[in-house]
């Protein structure tokens, strides 16, 4: 391939499926990087590399894979091991010589005393101190991920409402557009954070959920304790002073997810 190829992992994910396209449409070659086997189409090619998997085996996959790219969009997450997953990627990148590494993580990265954000601020770390010139854009969680956790919340006969836990939801086309102007301009470090621009309660999420679908449940208060209930009433998973916004609300994205 050309130079100023661009790799993306997590390309087949709920946000690179937004990111691809509009790569392409900017007229880059793009590859994603795929745990299996996948023909080439509409300019997008595969290259094999589990980033979870035996790390010997991953560096040799990420070598090919890296093969005359420029740009790298890490967007490949999980619930855990993303740390471990990121720094083979680093590692990798500065072998190939790539010129930017834009990776994706989370609002509250460095506040919530989760698990998974503990190993997303890890991977923070190791893109800001792997020598090469990154970009990292923090984002708050995405509609679908709302969606997704409003759905299964919905079925339950009393309906959890978790006091004090707010989210600010953002539409991953939104996030998609960001990263993509990010990655095809200069290295810029960490970016003011991307969030949705509304904040909601959990409770309310899941209302406006059961009022598109046209039900109604009874909710039932609840208090999470600990650490990780104090950091969210405290707000520490929501945007910073400075954030970006996106324009698409909760409820807009449920009338179009519901309609199709």
């Amino acid at each position: 391939m050309t130079k100023n190829t661009v790799l993306v992992t997590g390309g087949t994910d709920t946000l690179g499926r937004q990111v691809v396209p509009l790569l392409r449409a900017a007229g880059l070659p793009v590859r994603v990087l795929s745990r299996r086997e996948r023909p080439a189409a509409d300019g997008v090619t595969y290259a094999r590399g589990d980033l979870l998997g035996d790390p010997a085996a991953v560096a040799g996959q990420l070598d090919a894979a890296l093969t005359d790219v420029d740009i790298v969009l890490h967007l490949a997450g999980g619930p855990k091991g993303d740390d471990v997953a990121t720094r083979l990627l680093v590692d990798a990148a500065r072998r190939a010589g790539v010129r930017h590494l834009v990776y994706i993580s989370v609002i509250g990265a460095d506040r919530l005393p989760l698990g998974y954000f503990r190993a997303k601020h890890a991977a923070e770390r190791a893109v800001a101190g792997s020598g090469l010139p990154y970009t990292v854009l923090r984002a708050a969680q995405f509609h679908d991920l709302a969606f997704t956790v409003a759905e299964k919340m919905a079925k339950l006969p009393l309906v959890p409402a978790p006091g004090g836990i707010r989210w600010q939801p953002v539409d991953a086309r939104e996030v998609a557009a960001r990263l993509v102007v990010l990655a095809l301009g200069e290295p810029a470090g960490t970016v003011p954070d991307l969030a949705g621009p509304a904040v909601y309660e959990m409770g309310e999420l899941t209302r406006a959920y059961l009022a598109a679908r046209g039900r109604s449940r009874r909710q039932l208060p609840v208090r999470v304790p600990g650490k990780v209930g104090r950091a969210y009433r405290a707000g520490e998973n929501l945007a910073a002073a400075g954030a970006e916004h996106g324009r698409r609300t909760w409820e807009e994205y449920l009338a179009e997810r519901l309609a199709a």
